[in-house]
């Protein structure tokens, strides 16, 4: 019985630090300065994709199952974001999987297979991932030109399945974001792989 009870609690103590060390909404953008390295071979930050109404940061990769599944939904808001003057990038954290799946050669095919028109940066050692607290792929951050965080989830309410999607969540937030408007929905919860931080 005491070993049940000492697991529930630290169970219950490991996700409270892991509610307190998510990006909370109003925050300011950690790491906005951060140069990562593009599939372009280009050194970015990600205060150099913000464009007129704000930026969308995903976290992302190669390999989990939901980035796969949602491929189409990331390319969809991707254009979206694009359009309504909200800049986008992509990060893989993946640290651990740097030797494989997802090195920068693998990023660098998988994004011109994708045909990615945004900056798609490895996030070394897990630096960004670690200051916005994600932990998610695909899990998606979206702030305002003041790089302040009014969104954080999921692309829509139903990850697995797209013909069950009864909500669109981030393009809802970037409708709002565009039209000066306070978001409806500011967090949803985010389906799909860890991100693989190395032990």
């Amino acid at each position: 019985m005491k070993k049940i009870l000492f697991a529930a609690i630290v169970a219950l103590t490991g996700m409270a630090f892991s509610l307190t060390t998510v990006l909370p909404i109003g925050a300011d953008m950690p790491k906005a300065d951060v140069k990562m390295k593009d599939v372009s071979g280009k050194d970015v930050s990600i205060k150099d994709a913000v464009k007129t109404n704000g930026v969308l940061v995903m976290f992302s990769c190669n390999t989990c199952p939901y980035v796969i599944k949602n491929e189409e939904r990331t390319i969809a808001i991707g254009e979206f974001a694009q359009k309504m003057n909200v800049g986008v990038i992509l990060l893989n954290s993946n640290e651990a999987q740097r030797t494989s799946d997802d090195s920068f050669e693998e990023m660098k095919k998988y994004a011109a297979e994708k045909k990615y028109n945004w900056s798609y940066v490895m996030d070394q050692n897990n630096e960004v991932a670690d200051a916005f607290g994600a932990n998610r792929t695909p899990e998606c951050f979206l702030f305002d030109k003041n790089l302040k965080l009014v969104y954080h989830g999921a692309i829509d309410d139903n990850p697995s399945d797209e013909t069950k999607v009864t909500r669109h969540h981030l393009r809802e937030a970037i409708n709002e974001l565009a039209g000066g408007k306070e978001i409806t929905v500011k967090e949803s919860r985010s389906v799909g792989c860890s991100i693989k931080r190395k032990s």
